[in-house]
């Protein structure tokens, strides 16, 4: 039975081997066969979303959630507004340009250079001033459709090289532009546009046949207005299809970006521990831990007794609870959290009393929270004892 089955295994391995070479063969020597270690599931595994760190340094590779329809649409739409409220001045100039430019062209010179030099200074500084408020709204918008998407981002890694693009990855190519989501995703909005901006054309064409027919028969002019006015509205309604679908596309494309981002539970747990190791992240975490346990301490010094100081240097803050075993120290801090502390003190009029040794005796022994140690009971008796004095509060309970 043993040697049957370790025949059997062996027979299997070995036409495993036999089915992988063919493939590889096909593969390679067939105009039809796509290598099939092209289709290796690279994002196996990845199932936690990117840290905050890795797109931090997506983005300052230049590295970010785009969508090209988006600006290109943005540009459209803003170059069509500009000429709807210049529409007036653009005609009057490109007239005039015209005007100029015909009555010159049949003059006889003798003078064929300057004439031509003065004929291109027109046609050139009237094809600036037309062309120019387009450009210029097309410039504004082409970047406002950055910032919206991407926000402020100046990165020139990007423009270095990178000899690693010079060998193709064909299945990530074949993955993004042939067979997986994106592709279908890239075929299914062009199709829509195409379809939607046809149905437009038809509706607008349609519903002006009739003026279209009669233009051979009407006033150059007014056949002119009439045709711009139609492509205008053409392209308008073009525009609100572009821009909706440029829309779903900046989401579609943000969503990929994340995806591509995803990181694997054991990449996570390795930038946890390179962060945690980083001196920068840990004196961080310190100081926020340090203004956590600050904020708390301060909420405890308006309900102390008395606040013990160094007298700038270190700062306690204690309170008695009759009944309690011992008093504690219900804050403490050094430098510029021991000024804080002085300076709630004195708000909530909470007596302060200056004793060096105690001061940084406690700093060092005694932990927010907990209770003074028998071999400081005397002295700190003694400065209750005074404190009560000073406010009239009587002492409850002594300590044994």
């Amino acid at each position: 039975m043993k040697d049957n089955e370790l025949l059997k295994n062996k027979n299997l391995i070995t036409a495993n081997k036999h089915l992988s070479n063919v493939c590889s063969l096909k593969a390679t020597s067939g105009a039809g066969w796509i290598p099939l270690q092209f289709f290796a599931a690279e994002d196996e595994g990845r199932s936690e979303a990117p840290t905050e760190r890795k797109l931090k340094k997506s983005r300052e590779e230049g590295k970010v959630a785009k969508s090209q329809d988006l600006g290109g649409v943005l540009v459209l739409i803003f170059s069509l507004i500009i000429i709807a409220v210049m529409a007036g001045w653009l005609v009057r100039n490109f007239a005039q340009m015209m005007q100029l430019v015909i009555s010159r062209a049949g003059m006889v010179t003798t003078a064929s250079a300057t004439f031509d030099r003065e004929l291109g200074a027109i046609f050139l500084r009237y094809f600036f001033l037309l062309t120019m408020p387009v450009f210029g709204i097309s410039f504004v918008a082409a970047f406002i459709g950055n910032i919206m998407q991407v926000g402020v981002l100046f990165s020139t890694k990007p423009l270095k090289p990178d000899f690693k693009k010079i060998i193709p990855n064909f299945g990530r190519y074949l993955k993004k532009n042939v067979v997986g989501v994106e592709a279908l995703f890239n075929l299914g909005k062009m199709i829509t546009k195409a379809a939607l901006i046809a149905f437009f054309a038809f509706f607008v064409l349609r519903s002006s046949v009739d003026r279209l027919v009669a233009t051979p028969f009407t006033l150059l002019t007014d056949s002119a207005a009439f045709i711009a006015e139609r492509a205008f509205v053409l392209m308008a309604m073009a525009a609100l299809v572009m821009l909706v679908i440029a829309i779903i596309d900046f989401f579609f494309q943000k969503r990929q970006y994340t995806e591509n981002l995803k990181m694997t539970k054991r990449d996570v747990k390795e930038e946890m521990k390179e962060d945690l190791g980083n001196p920068y992240i840990k004196s961080r975490i310190r100081q926020r831990m340090i203004e956590l346990l600050s904020a708390n301490m301060i909420q405890n010094v308006p309900k102390a007794d008395v606040v013990v100081t160094n007298p700038t240097h270190f700062a306690i803050a204690i309170e008695y609870t009759p009944g309690s075993y011992a008093p504690r120290v219900t804050a403490k801090g050094v430098d510029s959290i021991a000024l804080n502390i002085r300076r709630i003190a004195e708000e909530h009029r909470v007596p302060i009393i200056e004793n060096k040794p105690l001061a940084r005796a406690l700093y060092d022994t005694v932990e927010v929270g907990d209770e003074i140690p028998e071999e400081y009971w005397e002295v700190t008796i003694t400065i209750l004892q005074k404190v009560y004095q000073m406010t009239g509060k009587k002492v409850t309970q002594s300590y044994s």
